[in-house]
């Protein structure tokens, strides 16, 4: 596997308005039900709810090491449904590095991969029967979107999460644990790949650190 990553030669692309991508702190756009109407009180999940996620895929189904570094993968890197299904064994470096392909005018980049993530990499590469895609279904073929948020939903349920879980929590996610972990938010702002600031703020009101010493007793 080569080691040099490449990426799209970057394109200027304009941005449409922001309409509630997140779901996190504005209204429900006309046609789209509400997260009470889902049974959902958030649109994120926390670190020890993704833990959950993990380990419930890690443990049920025909595919559970694909389908735990499929919720790995979507939550470290804040991958979009369509980034994930179409990530490549190209844009995966094993020294330590992956390319992330953008979608919805967004912006690429390159992130680093931890040891956990290798690790699971390494061995799905040892497991697959070829394909260029790092996710595949049974039938040797790319994952279909579908499938994948198929096999979050069932995480969810597996795991006894108290609400219904879907794959773009996980995006969602990332970008709220990055803020309470005290990242700057232009540094997450690039890491989520957003082509306006305006997309990266909205996880800057769940961070409840940033209030700590605003009273003293």
């Amino acid at each position: 596997m080569s080691n040099i990553i490449k990426l799209p030669i970057p394109v200027l692309r304009t941005v449409a308005p922001i309409r509630n991508q997140s779901g996190i702190g504005r209204g429900t756009p006309p046609g789209r039900k509400s997260n009470a109407a889902h049974g959902r009180v958030r649109e994120w999940l926390s670190e020890a709810e993704v833990e959950q996620l993990i380990a419930a895929a890690n443990s049920h189904g025909r595919y559970p090491l694909r389908d735990a570094c499929l919720i790995l993968l979507c939550y470290r890197h804040a991958l979009r449904v369509s980034e994930l299904v179409g990530l490549r064994w190209s844009q995966v470096d094993m020294k330590g590095r992956l390319a992330v392909v953008r979608a919805k005018g967004s912006l690429d980049g390159v992130h680093p991969l931890t040891g956990r993530e290798l690790r699971m990499l390494r061995k799905l590469e040892r497991e697959r029967a070829g394909g260029a895609h790092v996710l595949m279904s049974e039938r040797g073929s790319p994952m279909a979107p579908a499938a994948a948020q198929k096999v979050v939903k069932q995480a969810g349920l597996r795991a006894g999460l108290p609400f219904p879980v879907h794959i773009h929590m996980l995006r969602h996610s990332c970008g709220y644990a990055l803020i309470n972990r005290g990242t700057d938010v232009r540094t997450v702002q690039q890491y989520m790949g957003h082509a306006s600031i305006n997309n990266t703020v909205i996880y800057t009101r769940l961070d409840a650190a940033r209030f700590y010493r605003l009273w003293k007793d």
